[in-house]
């Protein structure tokens, strides 16, 4: 297990909550767009750190360019985390190898 991607993945997730809360306590609801892109980079997380799943390098940048994405836009809220969680995975990424497929 790639413990970048692990940690990316828990801190993207713990994100979710911290969205949903910020949004309640100021009495709005949550962009579902934004609750996806952090909920689909929290799996390519997850599904990267196994180190010999299919794909796995490539699932992991395009989660890990999502997240830094979001966390651009949202840069004045709760955005340096999920900053954060982007450049994890973007890591996790980075440093995986590429499995040669038969």
């Amino acid at each position: 297990m790639d413990a970048f991607a692990v940690a990316a993945s828990v801190l993207a997730m713990v994100m979710v909550v911290v969205y949903f809360s910020v949004t309640q306590e100021q009495a709005g609801r949550p962009a579902a767009w934004a609750v996806a892109v952090l909920i689909g980079g929290a799996a390519a997380a997850a599904y990267g750190a196994v180190e010999k799943v299919p794909y796995g390098r490539a699932v992991l940048l395009l989660g890990g360019l999502s997240l830094v994405a979001l966390g651009v836009l949202a840069i004045l809220t709760i955005g340096l985390p999920i900053l954060l969680a982007g450049a994890l995975t973007l890591v996790a990424g980075i440093r995986r190898k590429r499995v040669q497929t038969p």
